[in-house]
């Protein structure tokens, strides 16, 4: 088959190379030509482990091609996938649809032969009817049917999240649709993974819902974690039973310094203002959402509490500011509250992340930047561990405090132990629902 894909942002440009991997004919479609020439470079614009050697090898087999030219992309693809972004708009919380209904447009003025055109993108419950109707109004002739397909790629695990899916889910609206989408995903039917064909409303709910569910997980936890700190518990044993509960699951109870990146700010904000419009309040949502913004506020606290009650004039090592480990995402990332009250407070910031530098510089203006954890930390006053990556789950901590100025830690993702810190000669040790110290 072949497919268009409008927009090589990540969900597009995942799902391009992965579809050219079933062994579809896939040519990627966007506006900005820099992305273009990059690609046709072999260049990937983000980081996502494995997708340059991915899209090497299809763009090599001759499956998976890169232009600006959306006639030419369209032009005998049986279906059309909008994966264009829809931020939060500004004022009111709901997604922003400009673009997705801008394509709908050029998809309907340049196509000639029957297409389904497929929404990729998260977008609010109603919208895969506005693209009919948008497509209907601006070309009445032609012959065409709408697909909702929204995806479930998690950033750093995206590949193998599309290869191995959980589920897929597709709502259509007749059988011709569903032929197509189904003939696109066959190599997953044959691999038996679950294919959910639903109504396009229902579609369009699961991934909201979905998300917003995970986002509760998250903040239960969070709250949870506050809590123990109080009355002495370890949230990490108390995540651990838990999550022993198979109506319950172990996944996303992980207490941290609060959810952000891409989906959980925006669909959790899209999602209540859906219910305020249809005057169903999402109050679980709302709270939600009110919450997560009162976790990084506390991560505040913590941090301004092993300074001594003030951060002027002390040094700060930030060890990560993307969002989460795997990906240079920084957006919604708790950086982006803590690193600016920081520098706000007076302290001078130093940061180190694998992949964030080249987001972060132009995000989080005043600090300085590192390239490796040691040096960053080096005649510090607090180290600070706010994206657990890999490289930060090791430390040679006896070092690190040796080299600091005042050795004292918040560790925001729980990768050490009250041990770990006294045994490395930590004065200070502060972290999400355990046990700290203050020597």
């Amino acid at each position: 088959m072949k497919i268009a894909m409008i927009g090589t942002g990540y969900v597009g440009l995942v799902s391009g190379v992965c579809f050219s991997d079933f062994g579809h004919e896939v040519v990627c479609v966007d506006k900005d030509p820099n992305k273009i020439e990059m690609l046709e470079r072999g260049e990937v614009p983000i980081y996502e482990p494995g997708l340059d050697a991915l899209m090497a090898k299809n763009v090599e087999a001759g499956r998976l091609s890169f232009t600006l030219d959306l006639e030419q992309a369209i032009e005998g693809a049986e279906a059309v996938f909008i994966a264009v972004g829809t931020p939060t708009r500004r004022g009111d919380g709901h997604a922003d649809l400009t673009y997705v209904m801008a394509a709908a447009e050029e998809i309907a003025r340049t196509a000639n032969e029957y297409v389904v055109i497929v929404t990729k993108s998260t977008v609010p419950v109603g919208t895969n009817r506005r693209v009919k109707d948008t497509v209907s109004k601006a070309n009445p002739a032609l012959d065409f049917d709408v697909a909702s397909n929204p995806e479930f790629l998690r950033e750093g695990a995206a590949i193998d999240d599309f290869m191995k899916p959980d589920r897929v889910v597709v709502g259509v609206e007749n059988d011709r649709a569903a032929e197509v989408m189904a003939n696109i995903y066959r190599p997953l039917y044959l691999r038996e993974y679950p294919i959910v064909t639903t109504d396009l409303e229902s579609a369009e709910m699961i991934k909201y819902a979905a998300n917003a569910f995970l986002a509760t997980k998250i903040t239960f936890i969070n709250e949870i974690a506050a809590l123990c700190e109080k009355v002495g518990a370890d949230v990490k044993q108390v995540s651990k039973g838990m999550g022993m509960d198979g109506r319950i699951g172990n996944k996303f109870l992980h207490a941290g310094p609060g959810y952000g990146g891409s989906c959980f700010p925006k669909d959790t904000k899209a999602l209540a203002r859906i219910g305020q419009e249809h005057a169903v309040p999402m109050q679980i949502t709302e709270a939600v959402i009110k919450v997560n913004e009162e976790v990084k506020r506390r991560m505040i606290d913590k941090l301004l509490d092993l300074c001594g009650g003030s951060f002027n004039g002390k040094t700060v090592a930030v060890l990560g500011v993307t969002f989460k480990p795997n990906t240079d995402d920084m957006r919604d990332a708790p950086s982006l509250t803590l690193i600016p009250a920081l520098v706000g407070g007076g302290a001078k910031v130093r940061t180190c992340d694998p992949q964030g530098q080249h987001e972060g510089e132009a995000l989080l203006p005043g600090v300085h930047w590192m390239d490796d954890p040691y040096t960053a930390a080096q005649d510090a006053d607090l180290l600070v561990i706010l994206t657990e990556w890999n490289e930060f789950r090791a430390l040679d901590l006896s070092k690190i405090a040796q080299t600091m100025a005042a050795p004292r830690m918040a560790d925001l993702r729980n990768v050490y132990t009250v041990k770990d810190a006294r045994q490395a000669g930590f004065e200070a040790y502060d972290s999400i629902g355990r046990e700290g110290f203050a020597e």
